[in-house]
């Protein structure tokens, strides 16, 4: 019996001029479920994110975030649906001119109004939760190793406790323990809070430990979906050359020409 829908996408189309790159996502997200979308660089992996949390619009389609439409909101009610969000960026992206804590604790003081001895604690504690030690908040984002950032990163998307949390390539850039450690960490976090998850990622190690479901995004569609347990049988064959890598099969590469 499925549980009520967190996120919704219906028929989302986007285009850049002549470049279609949406055409036509429909994507369900249930309460409290993981769903990681993967597939390959230009396939709008990056675009379908964007358009949920608001940063681009769709051109035609529904997309709805714990049953309320938010394609079409007024910018007081967007930042409504955003204080619901949490989101672990593809570089971590930290500010480099705020400590370690203040990024942490950024939703919580700007997003929250919350006086700043108490997001420190809360900063801390989330610095805590990652196995980071409270003197690393003292510290400037670029005196910290690439996983010691991811780590900051995915402290910074729990801290304010968000019903819907975003995965942006969260293993990018990491070699594969440090990953894998990030990997645990997130699947370990979300289930502290039930949050809701959507990762996008071309990580197949990554997307088989933090997914609950995987949907495969190809020219702007999805073109399978199911849990994860069911990759390898997908019966697919763009899945199938994806997930093991192969040079041979039905994608077709865009070899840039010299």
């Amino acid at each position: 019996m499925m549980t009520k829908p967190m996120i919704e996408m219906t028929g989302v189309t986007k285009a850049f001029g002549p470049k279609k790159v949406l055409q036509g996502i429909d994507l369900t997200v249930e309460k409290g479920k993981s769903l990681v979308v993967i597939g390959g660089s230009g396939t709008g992996k990056s675009v379908t994110l964007k358009c949920i949390l608001g940063l681009l619009s769709p051109d035609s389609g529904s997309i709805k975030i714990d049953g309320g439409e938010v394609t079409r909101l007024s910018n007081k009610d967007r930042k409504k649906v955003l204080t619901k969000f949490g989101m672990l960026f593809q570089g971590a992206a930290l500010f480099d001119s705020l400590p370690v804590w203040t990024n942490v604790a950024f939703g919580l003081i700007q997003g929250k109004g919350m006086k700043k001895a108490e997001a420190k604690e809360i900063a801390i504690e989330k610095l805590r939760r990652v196995g980071l030690t409270p003197d690393v908040g003292e510290l400037s984002p670029a005196e910290l190793s690439g996983g010691m950032q991811k780590r900051v990163g995915l402290a910074r998307a729990i801290a304010t406790e968000p019903e819907i949390i975003f995965f942006d390539e969260p293993t990018t850039g990491l070699d594969p323990i440090m990953a894998d450690v990030i990997n645990d960490l997130i699947v370990e976090c979300v289930q502290d809070l039930g949050a809701t998850t959507l990762s996008i990622t071309h990580d197949m190690a990554s997307a088989r430990k933090i997914a609950d479901r995987i949907a495969m995004i190809y020219q702007g569609k999805i073109i399978w979906e199911g849990d994860k347990s069911e990759i390898d049988s997908s019966g697919n064959d763009y899945v199938d050359q994806f997930i093991h890598g192969r040079a041979q099969g039905p994608i077709e590469m865009q070899l840039l020409k010299p």
